[in-house]
């Protein structure tokens, strides 16, 4: 019997749920999916440019584990690219270490670390009319899987 998945910290959310080619209608492609946790790997791994080893204490897994997301993550970003997927971010084994906020008024948004008091006005504009941010509340939408945006457990 395999040991159960350990959820994985995450703390970027990504900008988009789909990325696909342009002019072809969303329905008419293939999909893939790219897990939160496979996403954060390649944020970790290609755009800040950390070694395994620090992507994985950032995470909190093992290197060996990071390395095994990282690659899987490429793969499913490379299948895309080549064969004119639509890719979804979206589900995984995750925890997030940081809370989405969104002004009401000038529609900026902004992350603060878990545990962090909220926010009393807007970084951008000092309005006071702010929420947590769509992506943070409850379960996710329909049809997400894993412990989608807001990892609890």
């Amino acid at each position: 019997m395999a040991r159960p998945r350990k959820p994985c910290c995450v703390a970027c959310h990504p900008g988009a749920e789909y990325f696909k080619p342009r002019g072809i209608p969303l329905r008419l492609l293939d999909e893939v999916v790219l897990p939160l946790d496979g996403f954060e790997a390649l944020r970790l791994a290609d755009y800040e440019g950390l070694s395994q080893e620090e992507g994985a204490e950032r995470m909190k897994i093992s290197r060996a584990t990071f390395g095994r997301i990282v690659e899987a993550a490429r793969r499913v970003v490379a299948d895309a690219l080549l064969h004119g997927k639509a890719l979804r971010i979206e589900g995984g084994e995750v925890i997030l270490t940081q809370r989405m906020f969104r002004c009401s008024d000038c529609g900026h948004s902004w992350s603060m670390d878990f545990g962090a008091d909220r926010p009393d006005v807007c970084p951008q504009c000092k309005s006071v009319n702010l929420a947590r941010a769509e992506e943070e509340r409850g379960w996710g939408r329909r049809g997400r899987r894993g412990r989608g945006w807001c990892g609890g457990g």
